[in-house]
């Protein structure tokens, strides 16, 4: 399926980075943006343009406009930001915790709705991720047990998950990193991704459920 590319107007981007500055915590909450001069010199670009993305912004909640006065930040997050600039901002923790959230039902789903493709690309990484973790290779089995999961919420076919548990697994792999000098989680947990695995090939969304579960218990303990 082709998705046509959307190309995003000048007030958009600047509006996009505003959103960034004020989450990195350049600007405040209640405090007051630079004058409109002064942010056509920052951001290169015409007072219309400047106008257009503080109304986008105020329209989503993050900005707060009082004619006369001036413009503020009225809160530190808002509707419009983007996920993956969201996450980035999150504590690996509570990242860590959504990814768990999401298995279980990625991998009820994926019984549901997997291809005979979807399998094939399972396989794969599951077997990338044997062979790395018994050659010792920490990043390699790190990403191939990355690639397995994300496969799994693949065939699942809901995209939203799909797209959910991507953003946070990619946010999550330095973290991995430094949390697994070894590889011998990955050992001691091999066996149940093949159930994991078998129980996608068997579509039982219940055994799914209960085995990623216990992957999940098995690796926080």
């Amino acid at each position: 399926m082709k998705y046509p590319i959307q190309k995003k107007s000048l007030a958009d981007e600047v509006a996009a980075r505003l959103s960034e500055q004020i989450s990195l915590g350049q600007y405040k909450v209640n405090e007051q943006l630079p004058i409109e001069p002064e942010l056509m010199k920052n951001f290169g670009v015409g007072r219309s343009t400047i106008r257009e993305a503080i109304k986008i912004l105020a329209n989503s909640g993050l900005l707060r406009v009082q004619q006369g006065v001036g413009t503020f930040v009225d809160q530190l997050t808002a509707n419009r930001e983007p996920m993956d600039l969201r996450l980035k901002r999150a504590n690996v923790r509570d990242l860590d915790e959504v990814r768990q959230l999401l298995e279980m039902k990625i991998a009820e789903k994926a019984a549901l709705n997997r291809t005979d493709s979807d399998i094939a690309t399972i396989k794969t990484h599951l077997q990338n991720r044997k062979r790395a973790a018994k050659e010792g290779r920490v990043e390699e089995c790190i990403e191939a047990d990355v690639q397995f999961h994300i496969s799994i919420a693949e065939a699942s076919k809901n995209e939203i998950l799909a797209d959910l548990y991507k953003a946070a697994s990619i946010h999550l792999k330095n973290w991995f990193l430094q949390t697994h000098s070894d590889v011998w989680v990955f050992e001691e947990t091999y066996v149940y991704h093949e159930q994991l695995l078998k129980s996608i090939i068997a579509g039982d969304p219940k055994k799914a459920w209960s085995i990623a579960a216990k992957i999940l218990g098995h690796v926080s303990q």
